[in-house]
């Protein structure tokens, strides 16, 4: 037994020796440790610049639509009322010359605003360049100019502005019949004025009305981002061609909470349109106020729908009260179109060309009655209405 155990030391001890004579003389020849593989999941270089390319073609879309989006700079002068103790031969003794200038300072504002025309027109929003006295843009290529503005229509809060400049990059107008909830756009402008910023998101929903932002509405509603500077700026669709001018955010802080709105490149176009030729808008007009119908009104009146509006008041003298419309009518359809509610018949009144006549339906004391209406010119003063009817209602 101890020769035994004297024969494994002798041969570990040997063994060992071996093992450490080789690990300083010949590594090679001892077995070698199987290494580790790590398999890493990465796009192809071909496949990544394919894909990158051909996503519904977001950088082809900014690369199209912003140099034609333009940043807007407007100031004007606020005149303060001047103090008499100014004027004060003692007073001025000590305060001298610096008191001078202290009647009127300029204040400053930013927006954004959109190339429609190679002739450069602007379009932006009203309230952008609404009492400025100076109006001064800068392109995306660095250039700038000075504007003047061509025309206005507060109603739908747009503006035309123009700048002499050549090689200016008109945007496209996309067709907004094929928008819908749901498809991607992007949204262009100049917020807070940290510089041309392209946020991204989908359509929210079609035709929001009712907001009193405008007497107009019939936005586009989108969850892009659209912050104070914006107004004025492009919402465009995944290929770069316009479909809004971001016009108005929803927002609680002031800053965006995802619900914007814009006013469609339709409404645009149009208005973009008449002021050029024109210097402004012309709408109809039949001079009645109105109210939708509630299901209790529609119940009082004995009718089986909320479809039309109720007449509150009439304008003195305007088109309504010489065709012997009354408050407590009930207007239901504007040339055979059914009316559905307020904004319904407000558009429908406007798209009429003053001086045209257009045949109403009425329910008066419970029958309807047909009245043709000689449409007259929208004016932009609020007038007064005749709210006081001697008629049963």
């Amino acid at each position: 037994m101890k020769r035994l155990w004297l024969i494994f030391a002798q041969t570990t001890t040997a063994g060992l020796a071996l093992w450490f004579l080789m690990t300083l003389l010949k590594p090679s020849w001892l077995p070698q440790r199987m290494a580790e593989v790590v398999t890493l999941t990465q796009t192809a270089p071909s496949a990544l610049s394919k894909q990158a390319g051909g996503m519904p073609g977001y950088r082809d879309a900014v690369k199209h639509a912003m140099p034609s989006v333009v940043n807007i700079y407007t100031s004007k002068a606020v005149h303060t009322k001047r103090h008499p103790l100014l004027d004060d031969p003692l007073f001025r003794r000590f305060f001298g010359d610096r008191l001078e200038g202290n009647e009127s300072q300029r204040t400053s504002s930013l927006g954004s605003g959109v190339i429609v025309s190679t002739q450069g027109y602007i379009v932006t929003n009203n309230h952008v360049v609404e009492s400025a006295d100076e109006i001064q843009v800068a392109l995306s290529d660095g250039r700038s100019a000075e504007a003047q503005v061509v025309g206005t229509d507060p109603e739908t809060d747009l503006a035309v502005i123009k700048i002499e400049m050549d090689q200016l990059p008109a945007i496209t107008f996309g067709r907004v019949d094929t928008l819908n909830v749901g498809d991607i756009v992007l949204a262009i402008g100049n917020p807070f004025g940290v510089g041309q910023t392209v946020t991204m998101g989908i359509v929210s929903a079609l035709g929001r009305t009712g907001f009193g932002i405008n007497t107009f509405e019939n936005f586009i509603q989108t969850d892009a981002a659209i912050n104070p500077g914006n107004s004025g700026g492009a919402l465009v669709d995944s290929q770069g061609n316009l479909v809004g001018i971001n016009g108005a955010i929803y927002s609680r802080t002031g800053g965006s909470m995802g619900i914007g709105f814009a006013i469609p490149a339709t409404t645009v176009k149009s208005v973009m349109e008449e002021i050029i030729r024109a210097g402004a808008v012309t709408r109809g007009w039949i001079g009645v106020e109105t109210q939708d119908l509630t299901p209790e009104l529609a119940r009082s009146f004995k009718l089986n729908s909320t479809d039309g509006v109720l007449i509150n008041g009439v304008v003195r003298g305007g088109p309504a009260d010489k065709a012997g419309v009354k408050p407590g009518d009930v207007l239901v359809t504007v040339n055979g179109k059914a009316i559905t509610n307020f904004a319904d018949m407000l558009n429908q009144v406007a798209g009429q060309a003053p001086d045209s006549k257009v045949l109403v339906t009425l329910v008066h004391k419970g029958k309807p009655v047909e009245v043709s209406i000689t449409i007259g010119k929208r004016p932009r003063l609020p007038i007064p209405i005749d709210d006081n009817s001697e008629e049963e209602q």
